[in-house]
């Protein structure tokens, strides 16, 4: 059987990539980090690209490297333990926050400022109905993937993105404001503590073994040419958020004049929009929302649907995906700021995991005993990753102040690099090959 891919099916792949990690919360919070730096744009911009664009680019590549997705690349820890961290990794990043957030999102930015005074929960109610179930109608079929979105959806999002990205380069709308905040002092590193905040290393762990099944829906079996593609793929995604990116911190450094306190990103953008096209921005605004949302809500509720039916079989692919949309469209009524009060914690407690579980994945090999190594520092960034979402929960935790980057909420950081570096030894050449498969 022939298995290599036209030219045309590997950029349909890779923007179905792309468009899987595009989702509204890529689209607010560069412009609102953009602004808040200001004349300070390109360090802050340098460091929210290597976490935003750089982490989840090598998340996909530890995905082929490792050969699967969490099942496969916890394989080192006890099997309850792992499985333990891959459900909680797709409860989150699925049908407990960030699912029915990108429907929140499109109902705030897409439908709700055309409603107006009727804007409401029964609007809210309905509007959620319909984007779930136009999300069950995409998600149902895992072989029209590609086809759907790779090929349709996406090219329609990415035209949309040009061009507001050309007319912000064009067209600039404001002045650039001067940096604030912890943008004066060291931008590029809260450029890069920003760049957390899409993510997308959570995405990358699930869309990475997503993107193997669509492969071999296509017939691509060969696990070398499987992660060829993979890598790719990647490579497409990570450039094309690049661009969104910088287009997007562009528009926020140049909104100086046009507001003056802004709540987050999206107010920018919206200000931003409405200047540089009148009345047909809120349209275009709409359109890039929905669309960025909707690609993505298809990704994580397949990715979900599809680990879930690996680990219980006898449910099928069907019924979890229509199970997740329900779940979905139920959670997402509970509101935008209840829904990320609730979630956020949890997800700052088990980020360190996933960035660990990634590392270790390049890693591994370099240890005498890779078993242990891997459990120690996995161990050890779960556990300070859990003071830095208590701390974020809003607990009082002064008694862990001496901790270096506790106050930025990075107390787990410089445990876990210390474990990396003293939990093993270089590897003997003369170890067998029992100790080289542990």
């Amino acid at each position: 059987m022939n298995q290599t891919m036209k030219t045309a099916d590997i950029i349909g792949l890779g923007f179905m990539t792309f468009a899987f990690f595009l989702g509204a919360g890529n689209i607010i919070f560069p412009p609102m980090a953009g602004f808040l730096a200001g004349e300070s744009m390109s360090w802050a911009m340098l460091g929210f690209l290597l976490t935003g664009v750089g982490l989840p680019l090598l998340t996909i590549l530890a995905v082929a490297r490792a050969g699967g997705g969490l099942l496969t690349m916890t394989r080192l820890l006890p099997p309850s333990i792992g499985v333990a961290i891959a459900v909680a990794a797709y409860l989150i990043i699925g049908p407990a926050f960030a699912t029915p957030r990108t429907g929140l999102v499109a109902y705030e930015m897409g439908l709700k400022p055309f409603l107006g005074a009727a804007a409401g929960q029964g609007s809210l109610i309905a509007f959620t109905v319909a984007y779930f179930g136009l999300t069950l109608f995409l998600s149902l079929n895992q072989g029209r993937l590609l086809d759907a979105i790779g090929k349709i959806l996406t090219p329609v999002l990415v035209l949309l993105l040009l061009v507001l990205a050309m007319a912000v380069l064009v067209a600039p709308q404001g002045v650039v404001p001067a940096p604030s905040g912890d943008y004066v002092a060291h931008p590029g590193i809260k450029g890069l503590l920003e760049g957390y905040n899409t993510m997308d290393t959570f995405g990358a762990l699930m869309f990475g073994m997503l993107i193997i099944d669509v492969l071999r829906d296509k017939g691509i079996t060969d696990q070398r040419l499987q992660t060829r593609y993979l890598i790719r793929a990647g490579l497409i995604a990570a450039a094309g958020l690049a661009l969104v990116y910088v287009s997007l911190f562009r528009l926020g450094a140049t909104s100086g004049g046009l507001i003056s306190n802004p709540g987050n990103g999206g107010e920018i953008v919206a200000l931003y929009v409405a200047k540089l096209f009148g009345p047909a921005g809120q349209l275009i605004l709409a359109g890039i929302v929905s669309l960025a949302c909707l690609t993505t809500a298809v990704g994580l509720t397949s990715a979900c649907a599809d680990f879930f039916h690996t680990l219980w079989p006898r449910i099928s692919y069907r019924t979890l995906v229509v199970a997740m949309c329900a779940i979905c469209a139920l959670v997402a009524n509970v509101g935008l700021s209840t829904l990320i009060s609730l979630s956020i914690p949890v997800l700052v407690a088990i980020y360190p995991v996933a960035i660990a579980l990634v590392a270790m994945t390049f890693l591994k090999d370099l240890y005498a005993h890779p078993r242990l190594a891997f459990r120690l520092v996995l161990l050890v960034s779960m556990l300070f990753g859990a003071l830095d979402g208590l701390k974020t929960a809003g607990l009082n935790l002064e008694l862990f102040q001496f901790l270096p980057l506790f106050n930025q909420g990075l107390a787990w950081i410089i445990p876990t690099l210390t474990v990396m570096v003293l939990s093993g030894l270089p590897r003997q050449p003369a170890q067998t090959l029992a100790e080289e498969q542990a």
